[in-house]
């Protein structure tokens, strides 16, 4: 049971360059779109998936040539070592959350439905987003929602939620919507509590801290001309990616040798960030805000 329609499939299959007999992993398998597709291209090549959701495995082919993962990407090196595939042709990584993620109430993913504060990508983890509106200090709310959801006034916010759990326990979406409807601009209310949403999964799921993680980890597996094309979702992901690529830092510091030349460890395959076309966003438009970039090893 497929559950995810992937965001700009031609666009990175074409991008990885897969031949026939490579080795190449997928980063976030999810509804396996991204997977089907690169198995079609095989012949006696190799596919790795990861997915920390263990939702994702139903959506596992039967296929020999395929090994399944039900780990988080940070943990990329670790299991193609065990695997016995210690390089590697190309990497996928469509960083977007899985719309059965978003689309099953219970997960409390979205401010569409009433729910816990969940959140966890992975459910077996322990920390979940009514832990952290319920525990934080003013400092860390904070931090939160001015890093990861780019919150204007986000000192406001915080003293808001620690007055209403001084109060009562603030444990579900409808109650959340209650204190953020105060700072919503009328008609742009979906877009802050989706900033909102965002900052505390991001928080819930160490996304950022293990993107890097995933990113360093692909320096190393990668084999001299293997491609890497990452999806991001936020202007987060995508400047952490851009910089990375860049540049081999996440802070975007290029440099140089002797020479002048630049050390960076990539070659960019797109200058300019790829993004869906307007007949791709009109069949799914979740993939609006889906942004592709592409890399080669040096």
């Amino acid at each position: 049971m497929a559950y995810h329609v992937p965001a700009l499939l031609d666009e990175c299959v074409e991008g990885l360059n897969i031949q026939p007999s490579g080795v190449y992993v997928d980063l976030t398998f999810g509804g396996g779109g991204h997977s089907k597709r690169i198995l079609e291209i095989l012949e006696d090549g190799v596919l790795a998936a990861f997915d920390q959701d263990e939702n994702a495995e139903r959506n596992r082919p039967v296929d020999d040539r395929f090994l399944f993962f039900n780990q988080n990407f940070r943990f990329l090196k670790a299991n193609l070592r065990y695997a016995g595939l210690e390089k590697i042709d190309g990497i996928l990584a469509d960083l977007g959350v899985s719309f059965y993620q978003f689309d099953e109430p219970e997960r409390g993913f979205s401010f569409r439905y009433p729910a816990q504060l969940d959140m966890r990508m992975n459910p077996g983890s322990a920390l979940k987003a009514s832990d952290i509106l319920n525990t934080y200090e003013a400092p860390q709310l904070i931090k939160i929602f001015r890093d990861y959801g780019e919150i204007k006034n986000p000192g406001r916010l915080a003293g808001d939620i620690i007055d209403w759990r001084s109060r009562e326990e603030l444990k579900d979406t409808t109650s959340l919507l209650k204190i953020l409807k105060r700072y919503a601009q009328p008609g742009k209310e979906n877009k802050f509590y989706a900033r909102v949403f965002q900052a505390l999964r991001i928080e819930v799921n160490r996304e950022m801290e293990f993107l890097k993680e995933m990113l360093m980890q692909s320096l190393e597996v990668l084999r001299p001309g293997g491609r890497m094309a990452v999806i991001t979702y936020h202007s987060l992901e995508d400047r952490l990616v851009k910089n990375f690529f860049r540049t081999g830092s996440f802070e975007g510091h290029e440099e140089k040798d002797f020479y002048g030349h630049s050390t960076s460890p990539f070659r960019l395959i797109n200058r300019k960030v790829i993004m869906p076309s307007k007949d791709e966003i009109e069949k799914n438009s979740r993939a609006r805000s889906a942004r592709l970039r592409i890399a080669e090893k040096i």
